[in-house]
């Protein structure tokens, strides 16, 4: 399957690493933004063709996807330009930056019928699938959802350390991860949400340090604190307290709450959520089928974020 990569920054790179993995499958262009770092990607990757423009990329001979890691500001328009040229799609996450955008990512997918994805690797992690088969089969039930989501942001600086073109969101970005995977842990419906934010950055004009609670039609709950201002272990940690038992899940690992490591060597193929993901993405096309994380289903987040985005007076 000949695929093109848009986006030549450290999600691209994430994604091309993990696509080595899979067979069958040829990243055969990279469409970026800048140039020089552009030419660089193809070329660590060996990758023949790299262009700044997605319909020179989506032209070369062949091709029947794109998987687009740029800027989240022009996610939906990318997804909708991949699917019109007829050509199947995933968008990192966040798939749009409103609910309007993301409505429209799933229209075009409705009217093409192609197979349509966004990013959500956190359903995809094995620590996550892990707990996922538990809670399907009845072994487990969540009383609440306690996460994390910390970073040091502070600049306007990608995850290589360099200058990023747009400004990334806490809401829009960080907190559509927990929001997604909270609904998807659950199985249910989202009823009630509430919000606070802190004062926003004076150059950046976003929130730095934000507080969201959601519950479940069962009054299952869960409390998201996000924040740019912490200077210390960074990332996303879930911890789940459950009927039976409590949980912390680190991307890919798993520890109970005592810490003690939990085994998700066997959950899937990979260890690596980012490669799972990938595969899930090639095979619904091969398989032509709906994928997990497929834009409608992640259309449901999209609406909570919305719903959030208006409490917080935005």
């Amino acid at each position: 399957m000949k695929i093109i990569m848009v986006g030549e920054g450290a999600f691209g790179h994430k994604h091309l690493d993990a696509l080595k993995n899979i067979d069958d499958v040829e990243v055969v262009s990279i469409a970026g933004g800048v140039e020089e770092s552009t030419k660089a990607t193809a070329e660590k990757y060996g990758i023949a063709h790299w262009t700044l423009d997605l319909q020179e990329a989506l032209a070369q001979p062949g091709v029947e996807a794109a998987i687009i890691t740029s800027p989240t500001p022009i996610h939906a328009r990318q997804a909708i330009e991949v699917m019109t040229a007829g050509k199947h799609v995933m968008v990192e996450i966040p798939m749009a930056d409103s609910l309007a955008d993301a409505q429209a990512v799933c229209d075009v997918q409705k009217e093409t019928g192609l197979v349509a994805m966004a990013g959500h690797t956190r359903r995809f992690n094995p620590s996550h699938q892990y707990l996922n088969k538990k809670f399907r089969a009845g072994e487990l039930s969540i009383q609440q959802m306690d996460v994390q989501t910390y970073f040091f942001r502070r600049k306007n600086l990608n995850a290589l350390g360099q200058p990023r073109s747009w400004t990334d969101h806490l809401l829009w970005h960080h907190a559509c991860h927990t929001v997604d995977l909270f609904a998807y842990q659950t199985g249910e419906e989202i009823v009630d949400v509430m919000a606070m934010q802190g004062p926003k950055h004076p150059e950046l004009g976003i929130a730095m340090d934000m507080s969201i609670g959601m519950k479940t039609t069962s009054g299952t709950i869960c409390t998201l604190s996000l924040s740019f201002n912490n200077d210390g272990p960074l990332g996303t940690f879930f911890r789940y307290i459950c009927d039976n038992g409590t949980y912390i899940a680190r991307y890919d690992d798993l520890v109970d709450g005592k810490e003690n490591p939990i085994d998700v060597s066997k959950v899937d193929v990979s260890m690596n959520g980012i490669e799972l993901q990938d595969r899930e993405f090639i095979a619904a096309i091969r398989e032509g089928r709906e994928p997990n994380a497929s834009v409608n289903q992640a259309l449901i987040a999209m609406k909570i974020l919305d719903r959030i985005e208006k409490a917080l007076g935005e």
